[in-house]
């Protein structure tokens, strides 16, 4: 018999999941004002930085921290290939996107474009992410919603965008993290509420098994731990490229000051 699931959403796990897309998108937005180099040229280790900060903590931990928020009354579990390919696409078509747009961020065709490649990756980073949730029934769909998710996706993306490249001190960057924590939050809760579960069991309590399958009782220390690796050496990375600014800057000064010296001598 095909029964509703039950579900209500822990305050407390969608608060973390909002602190998660803020700071994913606070290291992101660092790391994309260093993208372009002086010369020109895209530094690789920062883009890959903007993907793995934006896609990978600022979206994909996100989800999932907001997934767990989802409590139902039915026992489910969640695959590792869904799980872990949507982590894949998102931070790849992340640092793709950053890159495209780089080369000339001035140009909103170009921007746009890039936007809405970003926002469709995560778009199938959420529907794949949800995919993988297996409870012992089936997802109806609300495509009214489904396609407004789309819709926000698209254009927090393009924004995400252009905030990437305009937010030259730590306080507009903090508020555009904030700014881009609400939008990406904004695309998952509406995909969620798009979403009806309903239950095929009798027994409501069984867990999916598979040898491709998490328990999400265990799901929450896989993520966290997850997310704090990515954060603590993207964080590393970038506080060392600071230091190593910093020290040229003064190296620089001081052979500044020599040369004038040197001048008026």
């Amino acid at each position: 018999m095909n029964t509703p699931v039950v579900t209500q959403f822990d305050l407390g796990l969608v608060a973390l999941s909002f602190l998660f897309a803020v700071i994913g998108s606070f290291v992101a937005l660092t790391a994309a004002s260093r993208v372009k180099t002086r010369n020109g040229r895209i530094s690789l280790s920062n883009l890959v930085t903007v993907g793995v900060a934006l896609g990978g903590i600022g979206v994909w931990s996100m989800h999932f921290i907001g997934m767990l928020a989802l409590q139902m009354d039915v026992g489910s579990s969640y695959a590792m290939t869904e799980t872990f390919t949507s982590l894949v696409v998102v931070v790849v078509a992340a640092s793709l996107a950053v890159r495209y747009a780089a080369h000339n961020p001035d140009s909103l065709p170009r921007l746009a474009a890039a936007g809405t490649g970003l926002g469709l990756s995560v778009v199938v980073m959420h529907y794949l992410g949800m995919f993988g949730l297996k409870i012992y029934g089936f997802i109806s769909w609300n495509v009214a919603l489904v396609a407004l998710s789309v819709v926000i996706a698209v254009v927090a993306s393009t924004v995400a965008l252009w905030l990437a490249f305009n937010t030259p001190n730590l306080s507009r960057r903090v508020l555009a993290a904030l700014a881009m924590g609400v939008a990406v939050c904004a695309m998952h809760y509406t995909g969620m509420a798009a979403a009806e579960f309903v239950c095929t069991t009798d027994t409501r309590s069984a867990i999916p098994q598979g040898s491709d399958v998490i328990s999400s009782f265990r799901l929450p220390s896989l993520v966290i731990v997850t997310t704090i690796l990515m954060t603590v050496m993207l964080s590393l990375d970038q506080g060392f490229q600071y230091l190593r600014q910093r020290q040229m800057r003064a190296v620089a000064k001081a052979l500044g000051a020599r040369a004038a010296a040197a001048r008026r001598g």
